[in-house]
């Protein structure tokens, strides 16, 4: 057993590794969770790992480091080198690795970096992430095995793989914006093959994010590209997040669909030729993704949020795709079923230019309900999960809801629906209200302060 290593235990999330490079995350760090992650990996009959990493300035350092930790540990490496998650995840399928370790730290500010962890295809996470914590402040792990270091080159077969599952007839112009994050090289080279015109900025990998925060799901990240195709009359516009696994879109009148309605899109060609199939999404999305994906032909099933619990729920049900609002769309139908923002688009394209409909004409053809952004209050790590049994527990004397616990507690009434629950990664309580209408939508949000006030939090 090696001496222990003092790692802070507020890196160890729920679905990753994550913290601040100057103190938290430093080289150091990362060689000691490469020992201990390629201990317990072995312990587990695994024997080999691809492992890539993304833009960030401080990512070729903690590569480095974790590829040192992984061979001292035993374990044969594969080093993929830089690009989005996603070209890290194929590099696993491709080069039929046992799991794979990514060095990014997703679209978190410039200072942070993290690490993303599969084994044999399924997510390394929780209470495996936990263990990981536990074998390096103890020192429970193997050193000096000098296992095999290879690296191989996968951005042309992942590109390939990319543009195989392209069809479609009339080309389209289009926006692209990788905002400098890892997707960047990838994106240049897939839009040079595929027909259409191709408009990209922000598509040069800079690990400062100089131009925009890469993160899709914020609308103020998205006015460049939606300021580019209004300018030149695109017929939408893609966005991505610093690894490359989250998109964003927006229609050819800059209005941004969701990730619900963009998974609402992608179902319609899943459906067709799998009729019935089961389609998830999270707690957080809309009732019209439910509606809609009922009306036509397909299951529906509402799961937790985080995108390690939807693919676990995935693999369990066998279902062909699943996404979440936070913009994780996993596609197993003709694919792999990790997110992967670039195949995204590439399905998603495929649709517009084979079935003649605009993505404006499509999405003016959605249910058109009202709902608030996340919102989210601060709450003691030690109470949310207390709070939303408070609120549970009130709620049970309520006759006139449905009540869901798939995932905090999801209030349907007749106005709509509102969510709270506690978030997987921060001191905070996150919730949503959606109604038909702005007076339904007041109302549920009055339900919700009055809980939140029942429990000694403040209100909206």
């Amino acid at each position: 057993m090696a001496q222990g290593y003092g790692i802070d235990p507020v890196i160890l999330r729920e679905y990753d590794i994550r913290g601040l490079v100057e103190t938290q995350l430093t080289p150091d760090t990362v060689y000691h969770i490469g020992l201990g992650l390629g201990t317990i990996l072995q312990e587990r009959g695994c024997r080999s790992i691809a492992v890539g990493y993304d833009g960030r300035i401080s990512s070729p350092a903690l590569e480095e480091a974790m590829v040192s930790g992984l061979s001292g540990s035993g374990m044969a490496v594969l080093r993929v080198g830089r690009g989005p998650s996603p070209m890290l995840y194929f590099a696993s399928h491709h080069l039929d690795t046992d799991a794979a370790a990514m060095v990014t730290g997703s679209h978190n500010p410039p200072e942070y970096n993290g690490i993303k962890l599969v084994q044999q295809g399924r997510s390394f996470w929780g209470a495996d992430i936990q263990e990981l914590g536990q074998r390096v402040r103890e020192g429970t792990y193997q050193i000096d095995q000098n296992g095999e270091i290879s690296t191989h080159q996968v951005f042309d077969a992942y590109v390939n793989r990319l543009v195989s599952d392209f069809s479609g007839g009339t080309p389209l112009k289009v926006a692209w914006d990788p905002g400098n994050g890892a997707a960047g090289e990838v994106i240049q080279a897939l839009t040079a093959r595929l027909p259409g015109e191709h408009l990209l900025i922000n598509e040069t990998i800079d690990g400062t994010f100089p131009n925009h925060h890469p993160d899709p799901t914020v609308e103020e990240n998205l006015e460049q590209l939606k300021a580019l195709v209004l300018d030149q009359s695109c017929d939408m516009g893609i966005a991505f997040d610093g690894d490359g696994d989250r998109i964003g879109v927006v229609d050819s009148k800059a209005r941004v669909l969701w990730g619900d309605q963009i998974l609402i899109l992608l179902a319609r060609e899943v459906l067709r030729e799998l009729p019935g199939a089961t389609i998830i999404a999270d707690v957080k999305t809309s009732r019209a993704f439910f509606d809609e994906i009922k009306r036509m032909g397909g299951d529906p099933v509402m799961w937790k949020t985080g995108h390690s619990l939807i693919k676990n729920k995935m693999y369990e049900t066998g279902a062909p795709l699943a996404g979440e609002m936070s913009a994780h769309i996993f596609i197993k139908h003709r694919y792999y079923g990790f997110d992967d923002a670039s195949y995204a688009a590439v399905r998603l394209l495929s649709i517009l230019t084979s079935e003649g409909e605009s993505l404006a004409d499509m999405r003016d053809q959605l249910p058109d309900l009202i709902n608030t952004p996340e919102l989210r209050f601060p709450c003691a790590e030690d109470r949310k999960a207390a709070v939303v049994e408070e609120v549970h527990a009130r709620l049970a004397m309520d006759d006139t809801a449905t009540v869901h616990t798939i995932d905090g507690v999801r209030v349907e009434t007749e106005d709509g629906w509102w969510l709270l629950r506690a978030s997987n990664t921060q001191d905070v309580l996150v919730a949503r209200c959606e109604s038909d209408t702005e007076q339904g939508l007041a109302r549920l949000k009055q339900a919700l302060n009055t809980q939140l006030q029942a429990s000694g939090l403040e209100a909206l």
